[in-house]
This record gives C-alpha cells, sequence and structure tokens, in this order.
C-alpha cells in the first residue's frame, strides 16, 4: 500500500479534523464571510462565491437559520419579491471568528510547509532565494 505524502502529512497538520470536516468549515467560513459584507446578495451569487452550487448553498444557508446563526428576512417593499437579506446573528458573529481562526491557523500551517518545500527545491536545484528563480527565467 502506498502512502502518499500530502495524506500523512495533512493528518498531522490537521490531528482534530477530517478532510470533510475542514471542507465543511470552510463552506461555512466563506458564506458567512460572503454574508457579512454583502447581506443582499442572491443565493446564485453566493454559491458561485463560495465555489459551491446552489441547492447546497440553499442548504447551508437552512442550515445556519436552523443554528441560529444567521437570520432571513425579505424586503415586503421590494418588487422582487424573492429578494433576501441574510443578517449575521450575534451568534453567527461569533461563530464566524471562530471559523476565521481556525481557517487563518490551517493557512498559516499550510503556507509554512510550502515555504519550507519551496526552500528545500530550491537548495536542490542550486537556487538561492526566490529572486533568483524569478531572474532566471529571463
Amino acid at each position: 500500500m502506498t502512502t502518499f505524502p500530502h495524506n500523512s502529512e495533512e493528518s498531522r497538520i490537521y490531528p482534530m479534523t477530517t478532510r470533510r470536516q475542514t471542507a465543511n468549515d470552510d463552506t461555512l467560513f466563506w458564506t458567512l464571510k460572503v454574508l457579512q459584507e454583502n447581506p443582499g446578495v442572491t443565493q446564485r451569487t453566493l454559491a458561485k462565491e463560495v465555489g459551491i452550487n446552489v441547492s447546497t448553498i440553499n442548504f447551508c444557508l437552512k442550515a445556519l437559520v436552523e443554528k441560529g446563526w444567521i437570520k432571513m428576512g425579505n424586503f415586503s417593499k421590494n418588487p422582487d419579491k424573492l429578494s433576501y437579506a441574510y443578517l449575521l446573528t450575534p451568534t453567527g458573529v461569533a461563530e464566524k471568528a471562530a471559523l476565521t481562526k481556525r481557517f487563518l491557523q490551517r493557512k498559516m500551517t499550510e503556507y509554512e510547509k510550502l515555504r519550507g518545500e519551496i526552500e528545500a527545491l530550491q537548495r536542490e536545484a542550486g537556487l538561492s532565494s526566490p529572486t533568483t528563480t524569478a531572474n532566471s527565467g529571463s
């Protein structure tokens, strides 16, 4: 049986989470981030920005409402009766902060790992710095 380095490394980097949980956290993070920045976003636009399909974003939004992380309301005076605003609740804001912290920790870990790999490859290739790599292509 072959063990791929990224699988074992991922287990070391994220010992308490699974790939599915990480993907769910990322979806929740990006969904809440977009909603906080643009509460009137359409589900289609939200799905595109988060990188998932519309039916999945619809399911996600319903789950967030049930958890009490967002409130959903429509504007009765709006001629487009299907327009909604998705507002983060205080619980949603707190959960987004926790998701942001975990997201940032994961990305910093990934960055450090990638930086180490780049440095090792540069040494292996006889390059001393990233600027050498940029200049070698000319």
